[in-house]
């Protein structure tokens, strides 16, 4: 539904997910919705529609363009909007705030522009920023990469000396994450990867960057710095540079899952009810989810069908749960052994491994720990925990303790 009048927003297709609101809510205090528009609406209600100002996502900042009475310097050379203010006679300005944002997100992750070659993933409005912020940078060459054009996807290997890349593509986006528009093995040169994408908070895109060893950031400080030069525009004030670290970081708080990770019997599904309470979070049990799904109990589908057929149903709901936002997850101890499952348990998740000493932990009703040894089942997986974990904790007293340890360390 159209809306029929609204102080600030977010103009776009699918908005669903978007941070947006709680961002700009913490920035000027305003009421901030979400439009979601077809295509055939969007002139109508930039034209007809009641509003003071307007933030543009895709697929929209060319469009948004055309009905803009007067553009910013930005808008005109980048060639996009995100911004829109109307101004008291009713015309629309439209502004380019994700100059800034993208500045921002370059700056703060400590990029080196200056003489590199760099890609720029996609042709649409945001890929327009980004070309325009890496030459005031000092970029070598700036290469842009569509599905046609001289530049694609099919003659990548003309461009192996690429030393850094920015996804401005829509690919590996929730809910549809999973999917990289490119293999990095293919840039044995290139040490920086960026991707304006904030949801999951790392794609497969940045998660392979991060295991080559390349400096590598995420959309989400983008978001917010762009957020902030809008709201001023919004209010005409100046807001503090250091909210964006503040609100950065506090949506990225509450947005990851808390992932829990560790030994069978180390208390995940039972630190995670707790933990869940006392945050005010949904609780996924990986376990629990497979028995509901399956109609069986865990022994039972070890006994029917094997390992492998329980490791697979693990590998789907691990898929299904991690990929959403703002949730605790429970998983089963052995998850960590299949290498597919550690792009799905880092990508949006905060990784915590509850440590337990190995007397302390049962092995009634768990299939893998009644047929190994604590010590054999330790060896091979202590090692994993502690590579994918973002953060160990003991479990060694208290529920309580355990949680209020986590919660301490999480600055939740």
């Amino acid at each position: 539904m159209v809306p029929r009048h609204l102080e600030f927003g977010l103009l776009g297709e699918h908005l669903a997910h978007s941070f947006s609101p709680a961002i700009h809510r913490q920035l000027g205090g305003y009421d901030y919705q979400l439009v979601e528009l077809s295509p055939e609406q969007v002139g109508p209600f930039l034209r007809q529609g009641q509003f003071r100002g307007l933030n543009v996502t895709i697929p929209y900042k060319k469009t948004a363009m055309r009905f803009c009475d007067q553009l910013s310097p930005a808008a005109q050379r980048i060639g996009s909007v995100n911004t829109i203010i109307k101004r008291p006679d009713g015309t629309l300005y439209g502004d380019n705030t994700d100059y800034d944002g993208f500045l921002y997100l370059l700056r703060s992750a400590g990029a080196q522009i200056r003489g590199k070659k760099a890609l720029i993933l996609g042709s649409g409005g945001a890929s327009l920023t980004v070309h325009a912020v890496l030459s005031d940078l000092g970029v070598g060459q700036a290469v842009g990469i569509s599905r046609k054009g001289p530049d694609n996807y099919e003659n990548l290997e003309r461009h192996q000396d690429a030393e850094l890349i920015v996804n401005a593509t829509p690919v590996g986006m929730y809910p549809n994450v999973g999917a990289s528009p490119v293999d990095l093995a293919q840039f044995p040169h290139c040490g920086q990867v960026f991707d304006l994408i904030y949801n999951p908070s790392r794609t497969r895109f940045l998660l392979d960057g991060a295991r080559r060893g390349m400096l590598w950031a995420n959309g989400l400080g983008m978001l917010v710095a762009q957020a902030k030069t809008a709201a001023e525009r919004f209010l005409g004030q100046t807001i503090q540079d250091s909210r964006v670290v503040e609100i950065t970081a506090c949506i990225e708080r509450q947005a990851l899952n808390l992932l829990l990770i560790g030994m069978p019997g180390c208390g995940k599904t039972t630190i995670g009810q707790v933990l869940a309470r006392r945050l005010g979070r949904p609780l996924e049990d990986i376990d629990q989810h497979i028995v509901a799904n399956s109609g069986c109990s865990i022994p039972e589908i070890f006994s029917w069908e094997g390992e492998e057929s329980f490791r697979s149903r693990e590998h789907q709901a691990l898929c299904q749960l991690a990929k959403q936002s703002g949730k605790v997850i429970a998983c089963g101890g052995g998850i960590v052994t299949k290498r597919e499952n550690w792009d799905p348990i880092r990508q949006n998740s905060t990784v915590i491994y509850l440590r337990r000493d190995l007397e302390l932990l049962p092995t009634d009703g768990r299939p893998v720990s009644q047929f190994h040894s604590l010590e054999e089942l330790y060896r091979q997986r202590a090692p994993l925990y502690s590579q994918l974990a973002d953060l160990t904790v003991d479990n060694q007293g208290t529920v309580e303790e355990t949680v209020d340890e986590i919660i301490r360390r999480l600055e939740l």
